[in-house]
């Protein structure tokens, strides 16, 4: 147990972190309590699947500017079909706009294969081009959701034998964010295209020469990214209840909680516990400098400053490992 704490140290720090947030916000407000919670972990779902979306492919080296973009335009896409329609036409919807993402994403990664233009330029394109068609889709927010897709992420989990007490901590939406990115991220890092896009992450060329197929893992990487990103958008229409055309500040956030997280910006290292619970100790900052009636213009130069220190922290530390 020692040497699990040790190896994920800083992922063991951002827990220990939370903790103390948590702390902080009884001492601040008595009276948050489970309901509190739960709000909290509906607010943070968009962001913690943008942030998974990132992480993906910043660990296979590269960064995806249009992950805000693509989480309005699956918003609209869900929100314009689901409008008016049954419930069970649903069922239909949901898979059918995580395959749009996950096209979109591949179509990101096989550009930037081909034309071998460098990710941040791609992405930066992809961006308008999908802001413009979420606007095409839906002109102002609008549309609706099914109620089932509503209810899922609102109230807590029922679980026969534990007292209610303890499962009014479990909101529907923390256990709907972890059942999807456990879905899809376990199996993925067990798997072949798990450590090629660690591979490619680390070293391009030594991933080439040790027989890793470079272009085929960097569009998968950028798909599954785009899976997430659809999931995002998913969790925007399930939360509001319609769709919103205007990209959300889910891009800044996404980077920043990759940084918080961990995951090194060169690609390569890291995993997707750190960003997820660096969202949820970034929100709930935000909430703590809200309840103190702190100027939000103050509150953004706190985040800022506290990401500074954050990335200072995490380089000193990279220092001293590789000191021999």
């Amino acid at each position: 147990m020692t040497s699990f704490i040790r190896r994920q140290s800083w992922v063991s720090g951002l827990f220990a972190l939370l903790v103390v947030l948590f702390i902080l916000t009884r001492i601040i407000q008595p009276g948050y309590g489970s309901g509190d919670f739960g709000s909290l972990a509906r607010a943070a779902l968009p962001y913690a699947f943008a942030v998974a979306a990132q992480t993906v492919v910043v660990i296979a080296g590269g960064i995806d500017l249009s992950v805000a973009s693509l989480m309005a335009l699956t918003s609209v896409i869900a929100a314009s079909m689901m409008n008016s329609a049954s419930e069970e036409y649903a069922l239909f919807v949901v898979p059918f706009v995580l395959a749009v993402g996950f096209l979109v994403g591949a179509l990101n990664g096989l550009l930037i294969v081909v034309t071998r233009v460098p990710d941040i330029v791609v992405t930066l394109a992809t961006l308008f081009i999908l802001q413009g068609a979420a606007l095409m889709v839906l002109e102002a927010p609008g549309g609706a959701a099914a109620e089932w897709l509503k209810a899922s992420i609102v109230g807590t989990v029922a679980i026969p034998g534990i007292p209610e007490s303890v499962t009014a901590w479990i909101p529907k939406a923390l256990v709907v964010l972890l059942v999807c990115l456990g879905l899809v991220w376990i199996p993925l890092k067990r798997s072949a295209l798990g450590l090629s896009i660690y591979a490619i992450g680390s070293s391009e060329l030594a991933a080439f020469r040790s027989g890793v197929s470079v272009a085929r893992t960097r569009i998968a990487a950028y798909a599954i990214g785009g899976l997430f990103g659809a999931m995002g958008g998913l969790s925007l229409t399930m939360s509001t209840g319609i769709g919103a055309p205007i990209p959300g500040p889910y891009l800044l956030a996404s980077v920043a909680a990759v940084v918080l997280g961990g995951v090194t910006l060169g690609g390569g290292k890291g995993g997707l516990v750190g960003p997820i619970v660096a969202v949820f100790i970034l929100r709930l900052m935000r909430t703590d400098l809200t309840l103190l009636a702190i100027d939000p213009n103050v509150t953004s130069i706190v985040e800022g400053t506290v990401m500074v220190a954050v990335v200072m922290l995490g380089a000193f530390l990279a220092m001293r490992e590789r000191r021999p």
